[in-house]
């Protein structure tokens, strides 16, 4: 059995948010096949003890706490000509433990989580970089939407970044995102070397329709992260822009916001007539469950949005936007809709016609169990990490 050193920038435990649920699942993938040993940031102190289930998972585990402030890493960046993203990550106590599981076990392949991580890859082995999006587009899409400085400092770290993930791509094995459409992008921004895309998936089993119902659950649910900046705008501009028109003829009609560490922006949606915001909760299944329809109106997102994959194994029928459904192989089981009135126009029609609804959230399950099972995604890792598949 091999041994495999798993770098990521976020301890892949629990899978609650965005990126760990897609790390989570390849720790898991990747112990059932050789030897893990994983290094990753907390972000907080009390997170460095590993969770009974990342002991489970793994041969060594070393979690540091991540303790650089955005400002530090921005004067750093500054200094040194570097992406202030990278500088964020910049850590001696991670190089540290880094070289020791190096030095310590016979580490036949690295895995890399997120572009932050590449600057601990040795300059030899075999290195497989998983980028999931190209994130130096986020910032350029920030720029443009950003005032003065604000916009130059977002220009500066898109052009640094992006020369950055151009360079890690060049000396690794191979690149990974998350669908065609960031390998796309990447590609066209002048990237090279091996570009693969592995696909995130989906357990069908745990987010199934049977999961009962949040009793005090609303109509239409969004669920996020709620102080990453796509997510709070996406949830502010379905309260105020569309959320209005649908009660027009739906006037008692709730939407909630689930999910932890909204923003003061997001809280003051509460006092807005039928909207809920719950903060954290231990599960989003029952207001998933709960809910007629969910929503996923991001302007801003890259990649697969596990968002929308989790209300489809649910059997919940979906409103996006172009950009959230974008890299979804979906086949027709989600609502596409752009702008605010045809937004509106997609949700109303759900809750004006039930059976409608409920046969397309059942096709949408059936897409998910077809095409987004982990396993099934995950499979080309064991080649390009140099195991075989089990």
């Amino acid at each position: 059995m091999v041994d495999i050193l798993f770098l990521a920038h976020r301890a892949p435990f629990p899978p609650d948010r965005g990126d760990r649920i897609r790390s989570y699942h390849v720790l898991r993938h990747l112990a059932a096949r050789a030897r893990v040993h994983l290094v990753a940031f907390v972000d907080e102190a009390q997170e460095a003890n590993p969770a009974p289930e990342l002991q489970a998972l793994t041969a060594s585990c070393t979690l540091v706490h991540r303790r650089k402030s955005r400002a530090l890493a921005l004067i750093e960046g500054l200094a040194t000509g570097c992406a202030a993203s990278v500088a964020a990550f910049a850590d001696r106590q991670v190089a540290q433990a880094v070289r020791r599981v190096l030095a310590e076990h016979p580490i036949g392949a690295i895995y890399a989580f997120s572009g932050q991580m590449a600057q601990y890859l040795p300059p030899t082995g075999r290195r497989v970089m998983d980028f999931v999006d190209v994130d130096s587009a986020k910032f350029a899409d920030l720029s443009g939407k950003a005032s003065v400085p604000m916009s130059w400092l977002l220009a500066r770290e898109a052009r640094l970044l992006a020369r950055f993930e151009r360079e890690v791509a060049a000396r690794v094995d191979a690149s990974l995102f998350v669908s065609d459409a960031e390998a796309a992008l990447f590609l066209s921004g002048g990237g090279d070397g091996r570009v693969d895309v592995v696909e995130n998936g989906i357990d069908a089993v745990t987010f199934a329709p049977d999961v009962a119902p949040e009793p005090s659950g609303a109509d239409i649910v969004f669920t996020g992260q709620m102080d990453y900046a796509p997510n709070v705008e996406a949830a502010t501009w379905f309260a105020t822009e569309v959320l209005p028109t649908v009660q027009r003829t739906h006037p008692q009609v709730r939407f909630a916001i689930v999910g932890r560490a909204p923003t003061a922006a997001v809280r003051d949606l509460a006092r807005r007539p039928g909207v809920i915001v719950t903060g954290a909760v231990a599960d989003t299944r029952p207001w998933l469950s709960a809910a007629k329809l969910a929503v996923a109106p991001l302007h801003l997102a890259r990649g697969i949005q596990n968002k929308v994959l989790e209300a489809m194994a649910m059997a919940l029928p979906v409103v996006a936007t172009p950009t959230a459904a974008e890299g979804i192989d979906h086949r027709g089981t989600l609502r596409v809709a752009d702008g605010p009135e045809p937004f509106a126009a997609a949700v109303t029609a759900l809750l004006n016609d039930v059976d409608a609804a409920d046969a397309l959230g059942r096709a949408a399950r059936a897409q998910v169990l077809a095409r987004y099972d982990w396993n099934v995604r995950l499979q080309p890792l064991a080649g390009l990490l140099g195991f075989p598949e089990a």
